[in-house]
């Protein structure tokens, strides 16, 4: 996607966080689209700021927040870091340094974070931080990539920094270990995991939001795509298909009965991240879809407007959102919810049909179990 107005390369020396001549030859051989003063209202998932709302009502969270945001190490954490990665910079990994001066320059991040690779095999990448993020990918994804998929990483690790995700991250990290210390307190293991399932669950719809974050800085989707699938089946990218891909999700989306619904939420609980073949997918409907070809049209909210943004308007949005989603999905348990809000059948009856094998469910979940 290009944009005619746009010169890439000397919009970044303007800024993109002080490139100098040098710099331009780093940059990529095609023009795309700058978003000043974008609101990330812009690309976060509503199901992202619907789960923040409830987990910030979650008994007991409120207490926790604030205990911990004084007590975390976040110096310590910066340490760690400093002494035992590479600081990306204009010296080291400097193709890294030069996304991501260019991602803060499209989102128009105003202060660039700083970003470390450290060594591990996994490909992974974090931002995280209280008081400013910090972003750290490591070895396996830098060397798990190419440039344009990495483009879109990074991107996504500036969306996490653009819409605050990296306090709730942080806090995510610090209670997961502070767990595994208290586990032979009961009482005190219970309310901490309750407090780390309803951060996981939101962590699993920022990662939705963010990935559309990465999409408006790379503004390549079968890039997007591909980094996501090489994130699921390694760097064998002639052994793969982004569409063979895209039908996996839409399998998994819909195949099997009420009891493999309910396998897919257990499945899913203990993870931060949503499943791959799930976000490829809701990546892929988000970039068919209006709103996202209004942004890249330069219509989208600014951050000089979120003082204004009505609660009101933004649970609406939400509700909405998950009402589309009940009614669109192909997922058992999803289609079952429709059916009885439309006031189609009896609760009871519905359950013991699908959960007993009537009504042919026996034969949808012969179909589609673990080995298909």
């Amino acid at each position: 996607m290009t944009d005619g107005n746009h010169e890439q390369g000397q919009g970044s020396e303007q800024g993109g966080g002080g490139f100098t001549g040098g710099d331009r030859e780093r940059l990529p051989g095609r023009q795309r689209r700058r978003f000043p003063g974008i609101s990330s209202r812009a690309y976060e998932h509503p199901a992202d700021r619907s789960a923040l709302v409830a987990l910030r009502k979650l008994s007991g969270f409120d207490t926790v927040f604030k205990a911990l945001s004084g007590l975390l190490p976040e110096r310590s954490l910066r340490l760690l870091f400093l002494s035992d990665s590479v600081r990306v910079s204009d010296e080291q990994f400097s193709h890294l340094n030069s996304m991501l001066r260019d991602a803060c320059y499209i989102l128009d991040l105003e202060k660039v974070p700083a970003m470390y690779v450290t060594q591990d095999p996994k490909p992974n990448a974090m931002c995280i931080g209280l008081d400013e993020p910090i972003i750290v990918v490591t070895t396996g994804l830098v060397e798990l990539l190419d440039e344009e998929e990495m483009r879109a990483v990074v991107g996504h690790e500036v969306g996490h920094a653009l819409s605050g995700h990296s306090v709730y991250r942080t806090i995510l990290l610090f209670l997961t270990s502070l767990a595994l210390k208290v586990a032979w307190i009961p009482l005190g293991n219970i309310a901490i995991m309750a407090i780390i399932t309803g951060l996981r669950e939101w962590f699993r719809k920022s990662e939705l939001s963010a990935d559309r974050a990465g999409l408006l800085v790379g503004q390549d989707l079968q890039a997007s795509m591909r980094g996501l699938m090489k994130i699921a089946g390694g760097n064998h990218l002639h052994e793969m298909n982004v569409d063979a891909f895209l039908k996996q999700a839409e399998e998994y989306e819909a195949g099997g009965d009420l009891r493999d619904s309910v396998l897919k939420i257990m499945n899913v609980l203990p993870r931060s991240h949503p499943f791959t073949t799930v976000r490829a997918a809701e990546l892929k409907k988000w970039a068919e879809s209006r709103d996202y070809q209004r942004v890249m049209d330069g219509h989208y909210p600014r951050r000089d407007e979120d003082k204004d943004t009505s609660v009101t308007d933004s649970f609406k949005e939400s509700a909405s959102h998950y009402a589309d989603t009940v009614r669109t999905s192909k997922d058992p348990l999803m289609k079952l919810v429709g059916d009885i809000a439309g006031g189609a059948g009896d609760l009871g009856g519905k359950l013991r049909g699908k959960f007993g094998g009537g009504n042919g469910a026996g034969s949808a979940g012969t179909g589609s179990g673990p080995g298909a």
